[in-house]
């Protein structure tokens, strides 16, 4: 471990036994430095990495703080780093996995928590989805709306950001372009339609069935289309 990391270390620690909490403000520089026991300059660089890592937020003229340390913000980096993997082919299977693996058991926890609010801004997206068409950027908004109004219903902030982290808009959105080219968005939209009904029964299983059916066929459907070697909806090659 290097200098700077042991004193990225050490101001995590103070986060997390409690002595600098969320909101609180960081001591001036001499005085941190000399609380961990370091030079200025290596206090100097943990700061900004943590505040890269979006833990701490410096505030100029005012001081560092110690941000909310929300899942939302401490994950935001996650969907950056998608959106780099956009050119990358079994990058995209690998998050469509992880989709997989995590979104079917999101939206059955969703069947048991979610209220008639939350339900009707579901259906409210369903609908703008049908009413789209094939106008791709707008099949994406509201698809994207429209699983993050599920998986939003589970009450579990973490859950939520790591789905919108690993989906990306981009990823999301050059998907719709390929599934509308295939015809296959009338299906896509049928899957959705499915997922809604399971939500509206309050059904567990049939929610957790619907949500890994249609995650199943969006993986296939990449996957084929990655393995036939036409070009890319997404302006990369099969081979990358």
């Amino acid at each position: 471990m290097s200098l700077t990391d042991k004193a990225i270390e050490r101001i995590r620690e103070l986060i997390t036994t409690g002595s600098l909490p969320p909101g609180a403000k960081l001591p001036p520089e001499p005085d941190l430095a000399a609380q961990l026991g370091l030079s200025r300059n290596l206090a100097r660089e943990a700061v900004k990495a943590l505040a890269v890592a979006r833990v701490l937020e410096v505030r100029r003229g005012d001081g560092t703080y110690v941000t909310s340390l929300q899942p939302s913000l401490l994950l935001e980096g996650l969907g950056g780093a998608v959106e780099l993997l956009q050119g990358d082919s079994v990058a995209l299977q690998d998050l469509m996995e992880v989709r997989r693996l995590l979104e079917p058991m999101a939206t059955a926890l969703a069947a048991t928590r979610i209220s008639d609010e939350q339900l009707a801004e579901v259906k409210r997206h369903l609908d703008a989805m049908r009413e789209a068409h094939d106008d791709v950027e707008r099949l994406n908004v509201h698809d994207a709306a429209f699983h993050r109004a599920v998986v939003s219903a589970t009450g579990n902030e973490t859950l939520l950001a790591l789905l919108e982290g690993i989906s990306g808009r981009t990823l999301r959105a050059r998907i719709w372009r390929g599934l509308v080219d295939d015809k296959a968005a009338g299906r896509t939209l049928a899957e959705h339609e499915a997922i809604f009904n399971a939500l509206a029964a309050r059904n567990a299983a049939l929610g957790q069935a619907a949500a890994l059916l249609h995650v199943s066929n969006t993986e296939r459907w990449l996957k084929e289309y990655l393995r036939s070697g036409a070009p890319l909806p997404f302006g990369a090659t099969a081979g990358s």
